[in-house]
């Protein structure tokens, strides 16, 4: 038998909290990006989305779609869909029971199921023989102030248990560094940074030379609930809730009181955005309406919420967050019947914006060295990956720390996922496995 044939064929699923990315390793120390044939043309992206609607010509009256093509169908029928994103940063939260999606209730662990089974179906003739390697991405630390890792766990094997076959899971950084390492031909020590939507993650990797029994050793790591939802929320809470009744009043009997900040505190997750639509939720804000000191800003509220434009103003903020990647001064566009924004900031005011989180980031990077008893000077290489690393001020904290001559960049959507893939062929892959954590 050849050492081709004997090398295992693998899978690597980068399953994010924005986007998704599928890689197929077939040949030896070789990975390539799966590609669907979307709406707007091919791609690597799979948009983490689903969309929702009724169809009583269905079984169970639901119809259902994911990635790109949820999008699609959202733009079609807005008002009569159920759009989600971002629902991986429900993973860990003991708190989310279920989506309520029309007449049905769906736990997360189902939603994860359609997502995967639409996933895999446009995957087509690539995704329809799956190798007996599927090797899944996970954060170092989940979203949340109390995550619960073993309940993510749970409800991660529910998920995948729909491949039908054994999966590995690997901190999502340690997949990047997989795939840098298939860079550089000398030994080094490597931090990867990996920026998601819901988390940045941080490993310390030792790289030896091709050709070593273990090509990439894991030293240390480190995680935070931090991430690109996060800089979503700070352009969020300056320049759209305000406009919505946040910092306003409302009268109660005799009393002017500031309008309670639990009213807004979905607003600061893509994923719950799209919760707030039920009856009770409504009801409430109908009620606050008719006390509030401004009435008109709670009415723009209520309809971000009725008319789903949730994923509208998510786009708006991307555009923005993304401008100020490239220019010093940028404009938050965004129009609807109800609610028109236009506002110019400059990338010193959103820097400030996100200066509290830059901050508990870098005290993320400096656990993630500290538990691999390295300094910052023994680092040879530093991989920044994922969309936010992209913000010049992610990139400047590190320049500053380590020396722009250390830093590397590139895939940095899709770099997890071709790692991972590269990881399923490794010899030593049960090292490369997150451990199991136990529940208190």
């Amino acid at each position: 038998m050849s050492a081709n044939a004997a090398l295992p064929r693998s899978t690597g699923i980068d399953f994010g909290t924005t986007n998704s990315v599928v890689a197929q390793a077939l040949a030896v120390d070789s990975a390539d990006l799966l590609e669907f044939a979307g709406p707007a043309g091919m791609t690597s992206i799979f948009r983490s989305a689903l969309c929702f609607w009724q169809d009583d010509a269905i079984r169970g009256g639901l119809a259902h779609e994911a990635g790109p093509w949820a999008i699609a169908e959202f733009l079609d029928f807005p008002e009569g869909s159920r759009f989600l994103q971002s629902f991986k940063s429900m993973a860990a939260n003991s708190l989310f029971e279920h989506a309520s999606l029309f007449d049905k209730r769906l736990r997360f662990e189902e939603l994860g199921r359609v997502f995967l089974q639409h996933l895999v179906t446009h995957g087509g003739s690539s995704l329809a023989n799956l190798p007996d390697r599927i090797v899944v991405g996970r954060p170092v630390r989940y979203v949340g102030a109390r995550p619960d890792p073993a309940l993510a766990r749970a409800r991660y094997d529910a998920m995948f248990g729909l491949l039908g076959r054994p999966v590995h899971y690997v901190y999502e950084p340690l997949g990047a560094a997989y795939s840098f390492a298939s860079r550089v031909s000398e030994p080094a020590t490597l931090l990867v940074a990996d920026f998601g939507g819901g988390t940045s993650d941080f490993s310390v990797v030792r790289i030896e030379a091709p050709g070593a029994p273990q090509r990439c050793i894991p030293l240390g790591s480190a995680g935070i609930g931090i991430a690109g939802d996060r800089f979503d929320f700070r352009i969020m809470d300056n320049l759209v809730l305000p406009l919505l009744g946040k910092g306003g009043t409302y009268r109660s009997f005799d009393k002017v009181l500031e309008i309670p900040a639990g009213h807004f505190s979905d607003f600061g997750d893509w994923s719950r955005l799209a919760m707030m639509r039920n009856r009770r939720t409504l009801e409430e804000l109908a009620k606050l309406k008719r006390s509030a000191s401004d009435p008109d800003a709670i009415g723009r509220m209520i309809a971000v919420v009725e008319r789903e434009l949730g994923y509208a103003l998510y786009e708006a903020v991307g555009a923005l967050k993304r401008t100020l990647s490239q220019a010093e001064h940028g404009t938050l566009q965004f129009a609807s019947e109800d609610l028109t924004i236009s506002a110019d900031v400059s990338r010193a005011q959103f820097e400030r914006w996100i200066a509290p989180d830059l901050a508990s980031i870098a005290a993320t990077v400096d656990s993630a060295l500290h538990s691999a008893g390295l300094e910052p000077a023994q680092i040879d290489h530093v991989f920044l990956t994922g969309g936010s690393s992209l913000i010049p001020a992610v990139r400047r904290m590190f320049e500053q720390r380590f020396g722009n001559e250390r830093i590397a960049d590139g895939g940095e959507l899709t770099s997890i996922a071709h790692g991972l893939a590269l990881i399923g062929q490794a010899p030593d892959i049960e090292a490369w496995t997150a451990p199991v954590e136990m529940t208190a």
